[in-house]
């Protein structure tokens, strides 16, 4: 049985490849002769439309680029305040809820005070009331020792209300009936380098004498033992 029958034998691939060189050099000449598009040297004003078109895209890209950064300087600025937000959010949660503890405490510490000092001023203004009440040139004879006792008594429940007020406010623990200058700090004594030459002439001397006092008595006992001896 004959093998298959392959067209491919008899091509003359050589001859085939010159044709198609040779056919390409003819339609190009063919082309350049009709006037067809060539490649030429680009005139001025096809260079100056380039320039333009050049400029028209680089400022499309500075818009685009500008546009880019706002966006980015926007988004900047909603990153910083979610940080801002996060970070300032639970902060402000812990100051104000220890500042409300603390605000609870000294209002019912506050409202307790105002409470005890309502109640002081009222036993005070009784206390004050039955003191001025009494008069001792209305007192008989016969009632003077049980109108006498009730007067101590007053004067005593006053004492201790008194008393107990001084505790409990320390405004008044510095009211205790002495001038104010009595209980004023004394300033400190000045130093020896504050002292002037006088004064610290006195200071040595003030010091010195005792001892030359005591020298001198010395030496006048010794001079009376000698003479007496001899």
């Amino acid at each position: 049985m004959s093998a298959e029958y392959d067209t491919t034998e008899f091509v003359d691939t050589d001859f085939q490849a010159h044709k198609t060189l040779g056919g390409a050099a003819l339609t190009g000449t063919t082309t350049a002769a009709s006037g067809g598009p060539t490649h030429r040297a680009p005139s001025r004003e096809d260079v100056e439309v380039r320039i333009t078109d050049a400029h028209k895209q680089l400022a499309e890209l500075q818009r685009a680029q500008e546009e880019v950064q706002r966006k980015r300087d926007a988004l900047a600025e909603v990153r910083r305040r979610q940080t801002e937000f996060e970070a300032g959010r639970p902060e402000m949660i812990a100051h104000l809820t220890r500042g409300l503890g603390l605000l609870e405490k000294a209002e019912f510490t506050a409202r307790r005070d105002a409470e005890q000092m309502a109640r002081t001023l009222a036993d005070f203004r009784e206390a004050l009331r039955k003191l001025q009440v009494i008069d001792a040139q209305s007192w008989s004879q016969e009632s003077f020792d049980l109108e006498l006792t009730r007067a101590l008594t007053s004067i005593e429940n006053a004492r201790m209300e008194w008393n107990s007020a001084r505790l409990k406010f320390p405004v008044l623990a510095g009211d205790s009936g002495s001038s104010p200058g009595a209980t004023a700090e004394k300033p400190p004594p000045p130093s020896l380098t504050e002292l002037g030459l006088l004064q610290l002439c006195k200071l040595g001397l003030g010091l010195t004498l005792p001892l030359a006092i005591v020298a001198l008595l010395a030496l006048g006992v010794l001079a009376a033992i000698w003479l007496r001896g001899h």
